[in-house]
């Protein structure tokens, strides 16, 4: 029998990384993560789980493509960088701190779906959904195949 299939969201600064720049180079490893709830996270995710990618930082910040899970999890080469803005002095190989999973483009949504228009149902997203509570701001969120399916029919 298989895992159950999950859900998530997984926020980008398009001018970082974009979902055209995710359509291009089609995977792409999830670098640069330095929140230890949202990498946990991504040591939850399992390959085939569904990703909505999501703008932050932008004029519209919203939903604007999908994505998929396309890795087990596994340590993220910036904490031993130097020269990253990633690195991390305390991690070691021996024992990594911080992990990334791939990311590979499914599609673009054909329209974005704002931030403005996602706090229009909080309620039927329910209290629980992280990106509309307020002082959350992680990178990494878990969507209940619920919210999955009613982000989508915003589309």
């Amino acid at each position: 029998m298989s895992p159950r299939k999950r859900y998530w969201l997984m926020k980008s600064e398009p001018t970082d990384f974009s979902i055209d720049d995710l359509q291009r180079v089609r995977t792409e490893p999830w670098t640069g993560v330095r929140n230890y709830q949202a990498r946990n996270f991504m040591r939850q995710m399992q390959v085939g789980d569904g990703v909505l990618f999501y703008h932050s930082n932008t004029e519209v910040p919203g939903i604007y493509g999908i994505g998929e899970v396309a890795s087990a999890p596994y340590p993220d080469p910036t904490q031993f960088q130097k020269k990253s803005k990633y690195f991390d002095g305390k991690s070691t190989r021996e024992q990594p701190r911080w992990d990334l999973v791939d990311v590979g483009f499914v599609r673009k949504l054909e329209r974005a779906i704002p931030l403005d228009e996602i706090r229009g149902h909080a309620e039927a997203l329910g209290e629980e959904f992280a990106l509309i509570r307020k002082g959350t701001r992680l990178s990494v969120l878990p969507v209940t195949a619920a919210q999955w399916k009613l982000l989508l029919a915003l589309e």
